[in-house]
Order: structure tokens, then C-alpha cells, then sequence
């Protein structure tokens, strides 16, 4: 039992000042109290944390001085100054559209899922068997995905509009049998956001980017063409010609869409398009300043082995019934490394899950109902301003008008003096876009701005001028004839009792870090505290338009700037760049970095990257992205970069050489003890060092990456930095650099970035990426301060040391640094015994979950391997559960070695077990039901149910669905 940091004696024997301390968040954040550090220090044979530092970090890296953060603050002072900060935010009516609208979260969406650590907390699942309920939920985004697109295949969410645009013309140029052409067309009615960052990525891959009429796409010789539907102007228009001329000519043809336009308009997909994608935002997600946003992507069956990102399809487990689980998983980045199709590692699952339920609460009727609501305001809007002989740009519309107006100036003015903000980049004209939070006042309101006072006209009147007169704002011909969301899904649970009956039963099945520590290797799943996650649901937040003119956006720019001085703080670096929503978009910005660092200094020859064997996956996925050419440099038996054979790559492409990317920690969990002379090597040959942020959680306040030596890193903010995994997303990957790269940093369009050339690409949608989350990491920073920044990183490589000496008697521990110490995780070797018994890695991982506990890391970055990391957040307690847990395991191998128990007739092979396994009234396994269910004690105080045993990942792939299967399906198993 875990004992408590506070103090029993009476308080007449402690200060005002001492009792205000013990409020601290410090020691809410940090699992074990005092007592409980010094038991395990003396487990693992350290006299203090500082001395364990002594131990196992290099001196020649230790931060000389601490850091600069400042003191912590307590949960009340942090949100009461940071309400203060977002009370700097002026929140305008915002009709500025360019794919960002205010929305209605449903309440029983907002409390159950977004504010709701059983769905935030969760991990990425790839141990499906104890995460069936996201899974459910982002198959419901896939199957909303494909009725609305109108393709048959569908994928679980990409980053934002933009990056999905990217990802689209990648796909393109892989399966265009238009071969030598390496041109791309974007009609000129794309968001200028999307066109910036698909111009980024084709300076990358040295493509070619044509920008103009979209009649005029199939007059170019193009691998593949990107259109709008509306485009960013409002008009909709019939795209099948133009597809069918571009694919006549052996072209892609990719669509961006609304996905409210969606349900009123007939797909792209049945216009004839190859891809569909856009944003999913306007289904209930905050605007939040840009982010994070589910962008939904679909494509054909025939490009499957092509589409980005992940699928979620529908197999079966062992007992035959309908199981869910993540389909053709060796697309992944972390397994085909720079043969990937893309670097993306992540999804938006939260957001994507809230779009789904968003469909799933108000069913296609409400959606309709929202849609045609939309649309109608619109139609008033614009028959008021006809009534006024005021010019619009189009004849047709879903949501958005291109007013043309005489005196821009004045018409801003009004707005701006009215608290609304409308769309100003169009020359000689405003945009206006409404949404399902507009109201007929709003209507009233913009007439009196695009008009005048005194203009007369009635809200009411036009209506039924509209309803007497018809619509011909969307043309008949592409009003949508099919239906959508016919599953039985979508048209269920439309009480407020029933979604959150239907959104309990999904949570579940789900085991998340409300429940049990998750302790993966290299994802740090540490303490998500409620009072960081508090302010990503205020309206000061949430309600913020990306693209609002900067002085209503004060208080994101304090909170920003004051975020981004403490990470500089941290990494040591000079620079930093919040636009990369994700770890792998940070590694694409920073090697865009140096890319153009480089080129500027004349050597954009240098196309080498450097990664070693125990890389992260995404690192040469990320490498190939920026079109450089891979090259492993080896390891040593223990782990370490081979430094000779990194001195003869260095010497041997010394002209070539671009950059070397390292994780340090190494990704086998030590501190190299050369590392140092690795970017002295790297730098000696002209090349630059990145350092993937993944493993920052082992060196804040102890070391940072600018005084190793590295030149560039991302941070993933939702590891160590506490933003949660949400299921698999959101991300955020922030850059910093050294001041000789920070004028390469990402910029953008729309609101140009200060300190950065105004020439270069944006890498994200929005300016500052995923905004509305990064209180989150700046909650967490002001709660801990100086103090308890380092300590949690001490306590973090003092629970994974503890870890490993308890089990290392069990299990071998396969990589060690100095003093025989790991850093903040271990890599079990279950190879020997894996030989010894048959009893796989696989096993392991599926009979913890009997135990109650989610997976480690398995084999990564070592096949036969399990990697644990523990965090900082996690109790004595809960550390010996989890070693109790693996020692248990260790045991029941012991019998299958010893042919106590067969090798298949055993809990090993057959976990996880299920209710079904253990009611089931034909048990004729040879081992006990209560072993199978309750292997120790401590289990049946807390037993969470895997609802389905384990599940055949072979039959899923040959038999590839990823659509909502019928309910039939699960009511005959």
C-alpha cells in the first residue's frame, strides 16, 4: 500500500507556509511518496535520486545549472492564471469558413468523451482484444467516412485538411500510371492553406505544383490533380467532366470536401474521384485555433495498400466471433521504415471518435436537419443581399457567399465594431461561411455589416420569399439521391439516455489509464492530471477562429510565447516552432530545417541521413519525406551506436552527408556514453544532428539535447509533456533548434509567423498547429516548475531501474549502460525463453491483460522483446502489481518448459480469457477457470474483462472489411 506524502503530525507544529506547500501539485503528479523513493532506492542500491543520476547519466551532459522555469504552482493559482491569460482572447463571431465552423458538441459528447480519461487516456490499439470500444468508435468514422465520400475504403483519420491533402498527392504518384510526369495540379478555388502545405511537400519530393482553373486541370500532363467541393469561394459545381478528362489522361484525381456538404450533396466519389478527404471538424470539434481535428481520408479497394495513415478492419477472434482490430499493420512506419507510405505514426483518434458519436447522436434525419438548416440561412443571406442588388461571386452555394463590395474597408469596420469577423483575403470582396451555431440574429447582424443601417430587411420575410421561390443555390443535379448512415448504428441511440448508455458500453471495453499504468516503452503514459485537461474545454479556447486577425488571439499568443521559453528552457535550443501537430510532422519539419540550411549555404547536394539501427521507425520514413537517402549505421552488442562503423559512413559520404538522426536515450533505454562524439562526428563532415524527442521524458532538468550537441528536435508534448494519447491522437511535435536553423522553420500563408523566412511552406494547416491542447503542456510546466521537472524525471528512471532489478532475476534484461543502470526503460529478452518453452512474446503480452494490465512495447525496437516504461506518475504499488504480475507469468512458463502444462493447453496460449471463456459450460481446458480469470489474488479486487479472446490478425487481412459490419453479425455469434 502506498503510504502518503503528507505528514500526520498536528498542525499546530507546521507553518502557514509549510501547509500551503503541501498542497503542491508535485507530489499529486508523482506516484511514490517519500517513503516509498526510499524503499526503492535501496531496492536498486542508490542513497538518493541524485546519486541514481550519478549513476547512470554521463557527467559530461549534466545541465550545469538548473533550470529557469521557476517555482511550482498549486492547481488553484495555475487555472486562475492561466483564466486570466485566455481572458486576452476576444471571441468574434467568426464567419470566416476556409474549413474551420463553430459547432455544437453535444453535451453528452462533451462530459463522456472529450472531459472523460476512460476515452483520453487510452493508448494507440494495438492490443485490440482490451480496446474493442475505440475501435468501434473510429469504425464508425471509417463507415461515416464512406457513405458520405462515396468510396468503398476509408482510413482512421489523418492530422488536418492540409497534411491529408499532402498525403493525397503522395498516394497519387504511387499508383498514376502516368509514370514520368511529375506535375501536380491544384485548382485555384483550394484553401490556401491545403495549397501551402502541398506545396511544401512537392518542393520535397521535387514535384511540380500547376495552380489554376479547375477546367483547365487535364490541359497539363499530371500524375494527379486536387479539387474542391465547394471550393474555398462557396461554389459548388459539377466535378465529373473535369475528373473523368484527368483521368482519361492516366492522372489521380484527389477531392477535398465539406464534410457538411455531404450530407445535401451527391459524393465525389459518384462525380468519379479517386480520393476524398477533408475535415472532419465541423462534426462537433472545437475550432480551438487549428486544432487538433480528425481530417478524414478515402480512396478505392484498389489503393489500399497505398492510403496513409491507419484502417480499422473486422476480423474474428477464437471463439469465432466479430473482433476489431488495426488492418494491414505492416504498412506501418515503425515496419517499413522508409519504404512506408508516409511518416504519419498517429491518428486523431479522440477527435475522430467525437465526430463519430457526433453522427451517431444526431443520426442521418438530424444531420440533415443541421445541413438543410445551414443551407437555408444561407439562401436568406444571400436572396437579402440580391434584394439589394449587392453582386455575388457564384450562383451556387452550400454554406459560404463571395460578397463583392465597394468599400472593403468600411464593410470590415462594421464588422469588426459588431464583434464578427469575416474572410478579408479576397480582393475586392468578403467571404462569409455560416455554420449550425448560426442564428437569425447573426443573419440580421450581417446584413447591417455588408449593408448598412436602415437596409429593411426581414429575416422572416426572405425566408418565405425562399419558400415560395424555390432554391437553386445547389444544382439539382448534385443533390444527393442515396441515402446515408443507414447502419443501425447511426440510427439508435438519438436520446441523450441512450448515447451515453451506448458511449458507456464502448468505454468498457476499454482499458485506459484510469484503470491500470500502461507501461509502454518510448510513449510515456504518465499522469493525464484533470486540472491540465480543464482548460481545453473553455469557450476562451475553443471558440478561436485559426485564422482571427492576431490581436483577438492575445492570450493563445501569452500562453504560446511563454510555452515555447520554457521548452527552449528545457532543450536548450534557441528557436522553436509550434506548427507540427504531431511527433512524425516534427521530424519532417526539422529535417525541412536542414534541408534548407543546406541549400542556403550552397550544398543542397548533402542527401545522406544517417539512422541507426535502433532508430524510431518514423525517423527514415521521415528521412524519405524530405527525399533523403537512408543509410543504417549498426550497433553494438549492447545497444550502442557503432562508433567506427559511424566513422566510416561519416568519412565515405562525407560530401553527401545531411544529417544523422539519434534518439537519446538510446531507444535500447541508456545513456550512450558517446554521444557526444556521434554529433561530433556528424559534425565534422558538414552534416547536422537531429534528435528525436520520443525518450525527453529522461532528460528534463538533467540534460537537454542543445547541450549534447544536437541541432534540432521535436518534443512529443503528449509524452512527456502530459497531452494524452486519446485512443492514438491527438499529437503535437513542436521543433526546437539552434539559432542557425531557426530561419527555416515552418511559416505560413494565411497568418505569416514572425522570426521565420516569410518564404517558407507551411508543414500544418493552422499557424500554431493543434493550439487548443498545448494548455495542457503549459499546465503541467507551471504545476511542476524547476523543481519538479527534474524530479520527475528522476523518479521516472527510479521506477524503471526498479523495475528491471525486480525482474531481472525473471527475465534478462537486455541492454544496460553505466553502473549496470537502464534510464527511464527496459527491453525484457523473452527470446531464450521463447526457444526454451514456445511460449511467445505475443503470449506474454496477451496473458497480462488477465493480470489487468495493457501491454508493453512489443519487439520494438528488438523482435522477442517486451519494453516497459513505467513513468514517474506511477505508485510503489502499482509497480509491484505489475512486477507481481510478470513474475507470475514467468512462472506459468516455467510449467510449459517443464511439460507441466502442454504447450498449447495452457493460460499462455490461450489469453486473454473472457467472461465467455470462463462461463462457457464446455470448459475442457486442464488448467483452472479461476487461474485463467484471477491468476493472483489482487486481480479479483479490480478485474477488467478483454471483451473478445485473441484475435486473428490473417483472417483479418485476407478478409479485409473495414466497414461497420451488420448486427446480425455480432447477434448469430
Amino acid at each position: 500500500m502506498q503510504t502518503s506524502n503528507v505528514s500526520t503530525e498536528g498542525t499546530s507544529a507546521v507553518s502557514l507556509e509549510q501547509l500551503e506547500q503541501k498542497q503542491d501539485f508535485i507530489r499529486r503528479h508523482i506516484g511514490p511518496g517519500a517513503a516509498e523513493i526510499a524503499e526503492m532506492l535501496d531496492a536498486v542500491g542508490a542513497s538518493s535520486l541524485d546519486d541514481l543520476m550519478q549513476q547512470t547519466v554521463p557527467g559530461g551532459i549534466r545541465l550545469p545549472t538548473p533550470l529557469n522555469i521557476g517555482d511550482s504552482k498549486t492547481e488553484v493559482e495555475a487555472l486562475e492564471e492561466l483564466k486570466a491569460v485566455a481572458g486576452k482572447n476576444k471571441i468574434f463571431r467568426s464567419f470566416i469558413g476556409l474549413g474551420y465552423h463553430d459547432t455544437h458538441l453535444p453535451n453528452v459528447i462533451l462530459r463522456n468523451v472529450l472531459e472523460n480519461p476512460g476515452w483520453y487516456t487510452a493508448y494507440t490499439p494495438y492490443q485490440p482484444e482490451i480496446a474493442q470500444g475505440r475501435l468501434q468508435a473510429i469504425l464508425n468514422f471509417q463507415q461515416m467516412t464512406i457513405d458520405l465520400t462515396g468510396l468503398e475504403l476509408a482510413s482512421a483519420s489523418l492530422l488536418d485538411e492540409a497534411t491529408a491533402a499532402a498525403e493525397a498527392m503522395a498516394l497519387a504518384k504511387r499508383v498514376s500510371k502516368n509514370k514520368k510526369s511529375d506535375t501536380f495540379f491544384v485548382a485555384d478555388d483550394v484553401h490556401p492553406q491545403t495549397l501551402d502545405v502541398v506545396r511544401t511537400r512537392a518542393e520535397m519530393f521535387g514535384f511540380d505544383v500547376v495552380v489554376g482553373s479547375a477546367d483547365d486541370a487535364a490541359k497539363n500532363d499530371v500524375f494527379g490533380a486536387l479539387l474542391q467541393y465547394p471550393g474555398t469561394t462557396g461554389e459548388v459545381k459539377d466535378l465529373t467532366d473535369i475528373i473523368a478528362a484527368v483521368q482519361e489522361n492516366k492522372g489521380i484525381v484527389a477531392v477535398a470536401a465539406d464534410i457538411m456538404s455531404l450530407v445535401l450533396l451527391k459524393s465525389p466519389g459518384e462525380l468519379g474521384a479517386d480520393v476524398v478527404f477533408g475535415s472532419a471538424q465541423r462534426f462537433g470539434v472545437p475550432m480551438g485555433y487549428g486544432g487538433p481535428h480528425a481530417a478524414f481520408f478515402a480512396t478505392r479497394d484498389k489503393f489500399k495498400r497505398s492510403l496513409p495513415g491507419r484502417i480499422i478492419g473486422v476480423s474474428k477472434d477464437t471463439r469465432g466471433r466479430p473482433a476489431l482490430r488495426m488492418a494491414l499493420q505492416t504498412r506501418e512506419q515503425h515496419i517499413r521504415r522508409e519504404k512506408a507510405n508516409s511518416n504519419i505514426c498517429t491518428a486523431q483518434v479522440l477527435l475522430a471518435n467525437i465526430a463519430s458519436f457526433y453522427a451517431v447522436y444526431h443520426g442521418p434525419e438530424g444531420l440533415k436537419t443541421i445541413a438543410s438548416r445551414i443551407h437555408r440561412l444561407t439562401d436568406i443571406l444571400a436572396r437579402g443581399l440580391q434584394t439589394k442588388e449587392v453582386a455575388l461571386k457564384h450562383a451556387t452555394w452550400f454554406d459560404t457567399l463571395t460578397v463583392q463590395v465597394d468599400d472593403k474597408q468600411t464593410v470590415m469596420k462594421r464588422a469588426q465594431d459588431r464583434g464578427i469577423n469575416l474572410r478579408s483575403d479576397l480582393e475586392g470582396a468578403v467571404g462569409v461561411s455560416l455554420d449550425e451555431t448560426t442564428t437569425r440574429k447573426d443573419v440580421e447582424a450581417l446584413f447591417d455589416v455588408l449593408l448598412g443601417d436602415g437596409h429593411g430587411l426581414s429575416v422572416e420575410n426572405l425566408d418565405a420569399e425562399v419558400t415560395t421561390q424555390g432554391s437553386t443555390s445547389m444544382p439539382q443535379s448534385l443533390l444527393r439521391t442515396n441515402d446515408i448512415l443507414t447502419h443501425e448504428v447511426f440510427n439508435s441511440y438519438h436520446s441523450e439516455t441512450e448515447m451515453l448508455r451506448y458511449i458507456k458500453s464502448l468505454e468498457d471495453k476499454d482499458l485506459a489509464l484510469n484503470h491500470s499504468m500502461i507501461s509502454l516503452g518510448s510513449c510515456t503514459m504518465k499522469l493525464n492530471a484533470t486540472a491540465e485537461m480543464i482548460p481545453v474545454t473553455w469557450p476562451e479556447f475553443g471558440k478561436l477562429h485559426p485564422f482571427a486577425p492576431v490581436d483577438q488571439a492575445q492570450g493563445y499568443k501569452h500562453m504560446i510565447d511563454e510555452l515555447s521559453d520554457w521548452l527552449l528552457d528545457i532543450t536548450g535550443y534557441d528557436a522553436l516552432s509550434m506548427q507540427p501537430n504531431s511527433g512524425a510532422q516534427g521530424e519532417y519539419a526539422g529535417l525541412i530545417a536542414i534541408r534548407r540550411y543546406h541549400e542556403s549555404r550552397g550544398e543542397g547536394h548533402r542527401d545522406v541521413c544517417l539512422i541507426p539501427s535502433s532508430a524510431h521507425g518514423t525517423n527514415p520514413a521521415s528521412a524519405q519525406m524530405v527525399n533523403y537517402k537512408v543509410v543504417v549505421v549498426a550497433c553494438d552488442k549492447n545497444g550502442n551506436v557503432d562508433l567506427n562503423d559511424l566513422r566510416s559512413k561519416a568519412e565515405e559520404m562525407s560530401d553527401q552527408l545531411a544529417a544523422i538522426m539519434v534518439t537519446y536515450p538510446s531507444t535500447h533505454g541508456v545513456y550512450e556514453e558517446t554521444i557526444r562524439e556521434i554529433c561530433d562526428i556528424v559534425h565534422q563532415h558538414g552534416g547536422q544532428v537531429y534528435m528525436d524527442g520520443a525518450n525527453m521524458n529522461a532528460q528534463v532538468g538533467i540534460t537537454s539535447p542543445g547541450l549534447i550537441g544536437s541541432d534540432v528536435s521535436h518534443l512529443n508534448l503528449h509524452k512527456t509533456f502530459c497531452i494524452p494519447h486519446g485512443g492514438g491522437g491527438p499529437g503535437m511535435g513542436p521543433i526546437g533548434v539552434k539559432s542557425h536553423l531557426a530561419p527555416f522553420l515552418p511559416n505560413h500563408q494565411v497568418i505569416e509567423l514572425d522570426n521565420t523566412d516569410k518564404g517558407n511552406g507551411a508543414v500544418s494547416a493552422a499557424p500554431w498547429g493543434s493550439a487548443s491542447i498545448l494548455p495542457i503542456s503549459y499546465m503541467y510546466i507551471k504545476m511542476m516548475g524547476s523543481e519538479g521537472l527534474k524530479k520527475a524525471t528522476e523518479v521516472a528512471m527510479l521506477n524503471a531501474n526498479y523495475v528491471a532489478t525486480k525482474l531481472d532475476g525473471h527475465y534478462p534484461v537486455l541492454y544496460k549502460g553505466r553502473n549496470n543502470r537502464i534510464a527511464h526503460e527496459c527491453i525484457l529478452d523473452l527470446r531464450p525463453l521463447k526457444e526454451a518453452s514456445g511460449v511467445t512474446e505475443m503470449d506474454v503480452a496477451k496473458r497480462l491483460n488477465d493480470y489487468g494490465f495493457h501491454a508493453p512495447t512489443m519487439s520494438f525496437p528488438v523482435a522477442g522483446t517486451l519494453m516497459i516504461e513505467p513513468t514517474e506518475s506511477e505508485s510503489k504499488a502499482e509497480l509491484d502489481r505489475f512486477i507481481e504480475a510478470m513474475i507470475g507469468i514467468r512462472e506459468e512458463i516455467a510449467k510449459v518448459e517443464s511439460g507441466e502444462w502442454d504447450a498449447t493447453d495452457n493460460p499462455l496460449h490461450n489469453a486473454p480469457h473472457t467472461l465467455a471463456d470462463i462461463c462457457d459450460s464446455d470448459w475442457n481446458r486442464s488448467y483452472d477457470r479461476h487461474l485463467a480469470a484471477y491468476p493472483v489474488p489482487s486481480v479479483a479486487k479490480n478485474k477488467f474483462w478483454p471483451s473478445v479472446n485473441r484475435i486473428d490478425d490473417v483472417y483479418g487481412d485476407r478478409n479485409l472489411i473495414c466497414s461497420c459490419p451488420s448486427i446480425e453479425s455480432y447477434q448469430d455469434e
